[in-house]
């Protein structure tokens, strides 16, 4: 009996081996490589693959200002090493498919025999498909369609190339294969409404949302699954939307609706919102259309989208003209962001357009800023952003320097005993505010303990178990932190380098620092003395103060009314500037611009107010003689500044230029007030340059940028000075040994003029005689009052250069005796630059 089990135990193990072969192609090893590939390397890579997706799926988040894709996957800019992945789930995945492959494949007389392994290929694409590897992946997927054509996944194969082509920007390629697909299968409907989503998706890529269409309202109807049902119905009305069919787009919007909670309520909460940007305020009920933004924020489940239903009711009071109630709900959006960034760089740029219609323009600024770190970097959006920015950049400078020069004068002007008062009184808040926010703070320092002691001897804590132990999920240390950060560092505006200390706040009380240890009655920041002793009382301090004080509300007049053309405020500015006596300067250029905005905004009397005392009392001025006779602001007339900027430009193209800097000194004196002023200090600066060099331009390039900022001219100079200055400024001279450019040099004075035009005539003549002329020139060159340069261009070496004049000073046609020196274009260049052409004749190091 044992001899026969022992048989029949052999006899069953050969039956095994014999199934376990993949050499034959019997029923036995047919079924025994499809079970156990499909219930043991496929399922286990099936399970991987659903988890990978998981994770793809919780790190996604959806852009709803955009098209959404059809797909929830997200391309990463870092790109893997071959025989890399990006996710351990999908590397699993695809081992598990490989294994599949090598261990159970079945493949004879060119026929697969397992009818697992197609499935085992697909399960490979997807994996590599999903770790962005669309080449890899669409090699398994030509695998299929080229060994396989009878399997049943043969449809679902080119879907998922078509994908890979997709990814790939081949949207051509894919387009041609699916349409072939649907016009020549018959498909399932799963099979149908993903070919037609993929199809929808590669117009979309292309631009064309007419072609779009028709796929994606296929896919929305024939999807079985309520999540893409909800996802294609959503972009079938966001394509509506793009074409101006707000009618269609709102019927799709509701099919979102409608299908509640079958498919996740993140795609029913921006249907709302879309339907809520297409509400016609004209025609519709807006008493209804409110009520339903308020029903949509009072339900408890649509807390975590607070932050677009909030907009979308400032979006409605704004619509409504109802301001500040807007302004109210942008706020709570802001308060409630969760994490899209888009929606909170709206919410501060609509915060900022507010403010800036209402020329609150640093309060503007302050909000582009907030919007910029919620933008990507050099993207159109954060350019355009950042220029608006940038336009507010004076007004906010120059409002800054007005309000705290105001505030330092207005402090010293006070006797002593007003000052004493004043800053008691001052330092009797500030000690009462710290006392009641160090007894806030113990109160928090309790409650924090207690609930830490809470927490510790409490079984079983939720919170602790979901990530509760995080800081910011905790209200009491949120609410201490805050008091701390105020106790220790004070009021601070969001901007980058908070912590440096002339980040802070403007004001003579930011000067005092903060002593963390001192008693409150000990420390200095709560003595009034502390401050008195910060108000200067040097009269060449206070007189500085007073100029720039002055010449600031001078610029925000300007800038007020040539830039933001807001008259009101500009005639505000002007008319407290004169109110403060302020230099002669700026007193007829005040004036003559109040004169032009009473005149713009029809205020006659004013603008004849201002026009009387300019005639009467400034005569011989420039202002006098426009106002007189306002035809002389031509630019044709001899006599106005456009004419005499064309006529001195003249004067600097034929090298006169001291003549230009005099005369131009003239010009701004007798145009003070004018446009052209900051363009004749710039001629006058380049005249400088070409005259006395570096030193000389550099300092009257300052002298722009500091004095003219919100000119054109003011900020080339600016950029000239950071950027440009730097690199002119080495003095150094290079070693000529490899240069290939070279200058053969003659020179002359001034008072030379025609033996300079005769010597060049003859250089000009011998070029052409040699034909050099093609590569060589002449020319006569500034270098100073009493030096001109007659220079030979375009030579390769030093001694060509050297060879060549030896020549002309032989040769018995030109007999050219006058002495020259050669000199690199390089070292021509700093020697023009810094008038140092004696330091170079002696330097040896640059042989």
């Amino acid at each position: 009996m044992k001899g026969a089990n022992k048989i029949t135990i052999f006899i069953l193990a050969i039956v095994l081996l014999s199934a376990c072969s993949r050499k034959k192609n019997t029923f036995l090893s047919r079924n025994f490589h499809a079970v156990t590939g499909e219930y043991n390397a496929l399922y286990n890579g099936n399970v991987a693959l659903d988890r990978g997706k998981e994770e793809l799926a919780l790190t996604y988040r959806d852009n709803f200002w955009e098209v959404l894709p059809v797909e929830r996957l997200e391309l990463e800019e870092s790109m893997a090493l071959p025989g890399e992945t990006k996710n351990p789930e999908f590397e699993r995945s695809e081992e598990k498919a490989a294994k599949a492959i090598q261990r159970h494949s079945i493949y004879i007389d060119g026929k697969e025999h397992n009818p697992q392994i197609d499935e085992a290929y697909m399960m490979l694409g997807k994996a590599r498909y999903y770790d962005q590897r669309f080449i890899p992946a669409m090699d398994a997927f030509n695998f299929i369609l080229n060994k396989y054509p009878t399997s049943n996944s043969i449809n679902k194969a080119k879907v998922w190339k078509a994908k890979a082509n997709i990814r790939l920007a081949n949207e051509d390629v894919a387009i041609e294969d699916l349409e072939q697909m649907m016009k020549n299968e018959d498909l399932e409907d799963e099979d149908l409404a993903d070919a037609s989503a993929i199809l929808a998706q590669a117009f979309v890529n292309l631009d064309s949302l007419d072609g779009a269409l028709p796929y994606i309202k296929l896919a929305s109807e024939y999807t079985k699954d309520n999540e893409l049902k909800g996802r294609y119905a959503y972009i079938k009305g966001q394509i509506y939307n793009r074409m101006e069919m707000k009618d269609s787009a709102n019927m799709a919007f509701d099919e979102v609706i409608a299908l509640n909670r079958k498919s996740p309520r993140v795609y029913m909460i921006n249907a709302y919102i879309e339907k809520a940007r297409n509400f016609n305020y004209d025609k519709e009920d807006r008493v209804a259309f409110l009520e339903l933004l308020f029903d949509l924020e009072k339900n408890r489940e649509n807390r975590p989208f607070l932050d677009r239903i909030y907009n979308q009711i400032g979006e409605y009071y704004r619509s409504t003209e109802n301001i500040d109630t807007a302004v109210m709900y942008y706020n709570k959006s802001i308060k409630n962001y969760k994490d899209d960034r888009v929606m909170q760089s709206v919410n501060y740029s609509t915060l900022a357009e507010i403010n800036f219609d209402n020329a609150q323009y640093k309060r503007a600024g302050n909000y582009y800023d907030s919007t910029l770190t919620f933008l990507e970097p050099n993207t159109r959006p954060w350019r355009r952003v950042k220029k608006k920015r940038e336009n507010l950049d004076d007004v906010i400078k120059y409002e800054d320097i007005a309000t705290l020069n105001d505030s330092v004068l207005r402090l010293a002007n006070l006797s002593e005993a007003q000052l004493l008062a004043y800053f008691t009184d001052y330092t009797a808040k500030l000690k009462q505010k710290a006392i009641e926010d160090s007894i806030a703070s113990v109160k928090l320092e309790k409650q924090i303990a207690n609930n830490e002691f809470y927490k510790k001897n409490t079984a079983s804590n939720k919170n602790e178990q979901s990530g509760g132990r995080f800081y910011f999920y905790n209200s009491s240390t949120v609410a201490y932190g805050k008091q701390e950060f105020k106790r220790i560092w004070g009021d601070r505006t969001r901007e980058d380098n908070w912590r440096r200390s002339d980040r802070k706040r403007a004001g003579i009380t930011e000067e005092i620092a903060v002593e963390e240890n001192t008693p409150i009655s000990e420390n200095e920041r709560f003595k009034p003395e502390t401050y008195i002793a910060l108000i200067p009382t040097d009269e060449k301090v206070i007189d500085s103060l007073t100029k720039e004080r002055d010449f600031a509300y001078y610029q925000l007049g300007l800038i007020y009314k040539e830039k933001f053309k807001e008259y009101g405020l500009a005639s505000n500015r002007l008319e407290k500037l004169l109110t403060y006596n302020p230099e002669e300067r700026l007193v007829l250029p005040a004036k003559y611009n109040l004169f032009k905005i009473y005149q713009q905004i029809e205020r006659t009397a004013l603008a004849n107010k201002y026009k009387d005392d300019i005639i009467n009392n400034h005569p011989d001025s420039r202002y006098a003689e426009i106002l007189r006779n306002p035809e002389a602001m031509l630019a044709t007339d001899e006599s106005s500044p456009e004419f005499k900027y064309k006529g001195l430009y003249r004067e600097f193209e034929a090298h006169n230029y001291q003549q230009v800097i005099d005369t131009a000194e003239e010009y701004i004196t007798v145009y003070n007030g004018n446009d052209i002023v900051p363009k004749l200090e710039m001629l006058k600066a380049t005249a400088l340059a070409r005259k006395d060099g570096f030193e000389a331009y550099k300092k009257a390039l300052n002298f722009i940028a500091l004095n003219y900022p919100n000119s054109e001219e003011g900020k080339k100079a600016q950029e000239i000075y950071s950027t440009v200055l730097p690199k002119l400024g080495v003095k150094n001279f290079v070693n000529e040994e490899n240069s290939e450019e070279w200058k053969v040099v003659y020179r002359f004075t001034p008072e030379e003029t025609e033996t300079m035009d005769k010597l060049v005539a003859k250089l000009d003549k011998f070029l052409a005689e040699r034909r050099y002329d093609t590569e060589m020139s002449t020319s006569i060159d500034y270098y100073d009052p009493e030096t001109r340069f007659v220079i030979i261009h375009g030579l390769n070496t030093k001694l060509g250069a050297r060879g060549m004049a030896q020549v002309l000073e032989e040769d018995k046609k030109y007999k050219i005796k006058k002495p020259f020196f050669e000199i690199s274009s390089p070292n021509y260049k700093i020697v023009q630059i810094h008038k140092n052409l004696e330091d170079y004749l002696k330097d040896d190091t640059v042989e």
